[in-house]
């Protein structure tokens, strides 16, 4: 698989995201959180969707103090969401907002790192729910309302998808999962031309999802970086990329 690079001098233009509509999962976790803020500052209308009510509104005060509107906040918790759940989503986006220019998938489920032999049943089953069935059900529902405004859908994706690693245990299963997805989806899509499907690997982050891996303290520098990548790939300046896996790491 081809790693693409990424501008890293783009700085984001005053008004990048004004009058789109952005959705961001697992938003108020490191990368979830950083693009928020970085969507927010480029004038984006943000819908946040993440398990926790009173981080979400700690959130939000922080996209209105950037200066962007008021964001729309959708608790949900992705390990027990059902297709039913994913659909009135979608259906609320609709109904309330009327479009979706851009969905990043930044939710992640993952407890540590293990032989594939030793996951547990419940591990098994919510690594893959929030790490690749609820990015699916989510882009499945909201796809009509991307196509309708040429949007753009990024996967977070990381190391372990592109170099299948043992002892990665459910996590790197869901991870190879997710970028084989996102190929497929783009080159369904590609004929039409309207929607845009890539994945980005952000490289290592000082985040308390990689803190359960390495508690050692091993080096990351902070989500900033990769929510700048993020928000380009979000953006009408990355057009036409589609189908490209985009990576962070200083040696890809």
């Amino acid at each position: 698989m081809p790693v693409n690079e990424l501008p890293e001098s783009w700085k984001p233009s005053p008004g990048l995201l004004r009058d789109k509509v952005v959705l961001v999962t697992g938003a108020t976790g490191g990368l979830g959180e950083a693009l928020a803020l970085a969507c927010a500052r480029a004038g984006a209308q943000l819908v946040l969707a993440g398990r926790n009510v009173k981080k979400l509104e700690l959130l939000d005060d922080a996209v209105q103090a950037a200066g962007a509107p008021a964001a729309a906040l959708y608790p949900l918790d992705l390990a027990g969401a059902t297709w039913a759940d994913y659909e009135r989503l979608a259906q609320t986006l609709e109904g309330e907002l009327g479009r979706l220019d851009g969905l990043a998938h930044c939710a992640a489920h993952f407890r540590h790192f293990q032989p594939l032999a030793d996951a547990e049943a419940k591990d098994w089953v919510d690594t893959l729910q929030v790490n690749l069935t609820a990015p699916y059900a989510l882009t499945r529902h909201c796809l009509p309302l991307l196509e309708r405004s040429e949007g753009s859908v990024l996967f977070v994706s990381d190391e372990a998808g592109r170099k299948p690693r043992a002892y990665s245990g459910p996590y790197g299963v869901a991870k190879v999962a997710l970028e084989g997805m996102a190929q497929a989806w783009a080159q369904e899509l590609q004929s039409a031309g309207r929607v845009r499907v890539n994945t980005l690997d952000p490289a290592p982050m000082d985040t308390a999802l990689r803190r359960k891996g390495f508690a050692g303290g091993a080096k990351a520098e902070g989500p900033e970086r990769a929510a700048n990548a993020a928000l380009w790939l979000l953006s009408a300046q990355s057009r036409p990329a589609s189908g490209q896996a985009f990576s962070l790491r200083r040696s890809a």
